[in-house]
């Protein structure tokens, strides 16, 4: 089934599908299967996917608008052409275990207690994002942009992190690991 172009306005789920170029507004998928299905160039605005299922799932540029993604395993969901855009969303306790993130975008989120090992976040931007007890090990962060990001815990012995940038004060989360203190 393929859906293209269509809007959908405060659903409660959604069928087993392909969806194309679609919106999707205020709709609650919280607890929702949606393993196996595909969204391709579509937009979420307002959505809870709060412990949703997304195994196999195929995030191809995908857009998250204030969304709450609290629990969801997005190391699950089918990795070719991963492409995620977040925008002012609650990621807490997420997982991109693995993935290759590239070309996805995290913008003005709350990324709390998720796990980012072995992910790789090479050339990505963090503006204004909280990383608040996530979990950076064997992660890529060559390039990265985490100038404006606050409350990361990045051991630089157990990371890449060539040519990323920093800005203090919270450019000190890379000593966390080494216990000084810095006065």
């Amino acid at each position: 089934m393929l859906f293209e172009d269509q809007l959908f306005e405060k659903v409660n789920g959604l069928e087993k599908a392909e969806y194309d170029n679609c919106q999707f507004i205020n709709c609650q998928f919280g607890n929702a299967f949606l393993n196996n299905f595909s969204f391709l160039d579509c937009t979420f605005t307002g959505c809870d996917f709060s412990m949703a299922n997304v195994g196999g799932t195929s995030f191809k540029d995908v857009t998250f608008n204030d969304c709450k993604l609290l629990g969801v395993n997005f190391n699950d969901c089918n990795p070719f052409l991963l492409q995620l855009n977040l925008n002012r969303c609650n990621v807490k306790l997420g997982s991109f275990f693995g993935l290759k993130l590239k070309k996805s975008r995290f913008s003005d989120c709350i990324l709390e207690d998720v796990d980012f090992t072995d992910a790789d976040l090479s050339g990505i931007s963090f503006p204004n994002c909280d990383f608040r007890e996530a979990i950076f090990n064997h992660t890529a962060l060559e390039k990265a942009d985490l100038r404006t990001a606050i409350n990361y815990s990045i051991d630089p012995g157990r990371n890449t992190i060539t040519r990323a940038k920093f800005a203090y004060p919270a450019v000190l989360g890379l000593l966390d690991a080494y216990k000084i203190e810095v006065q």
